[in-house]
């Protein structure tokens, strides 16, 4: 089958290209765009370690076909700092610990990042919902808690 043009914009740049139709996006992003800070874990959309903001949502890129992000707008982990400052959240998750390997936490702040955006006075409770289909085998998860936490409260505390 042959390869099908797409045009998108990532991380706020303009990209074109042409990609085989079984193509997903998080090898689209990882092997044509070299954003490889989105992570291949199950490949399944289990542990949630390639999620990308696609069109304002947070979703899990080895289940979404490159062609099918036709005109629409992703963000990557890379994007959430594009001028090389970490993001709010990431930075959250460095002074909370809340990252050990650190192999799921491009996944963890991109989830993150969408939840506060979504929901910028979530409770502990949402926070825990918002991330839930994000998997850690090193942290325990407090760590990320209370970097989603200091996040919100840091974001709420910028809007006053």
């Amino acid at each position: 089958m042959p390869d099908i043009p797409i045009e998108l914009t990532v991380n706020g740049e303009a990209r074109r290209a042409a990609v085989e139709p079984r193509k997903t996006l998080a090898d689209f992003l990882r092997e044509d765009l070299q954003l490889t800070g989105t992570h291949l874990g199950c490949e399944h959309g289990v542990c949630g370690a390639c999620t990308v903001i696609l069109d304002g949502r947070a979703v899990r890129s080895c289940l979404v076909f490159a062609v099918q992000t036709r005109g629409a707008e992703i963000t990557t982990v890379e994007g959430l700092a594009p001028d090389g400052e970490l993001s709010p959240v990431q930075a959250a998750f460095q002074a909370e610990h809340g990252l050990q390997c650190g192999f799921c936490t491009p996944g963890f702040v991109v989830s993150a990042t969408a939840l506060l955006e979504r929901n910028p006075d979530c409770s502990d409770e949402e926070i825990r919902e918002g991330l839930s289909g994000n998997l850690c085998r090193c942290t325990g998860y407090q760590g990320i808690l209370r970097a989603v936490r200091a996040a919100a409260e840091a974001s709420g505390a910028a809007a006053r």
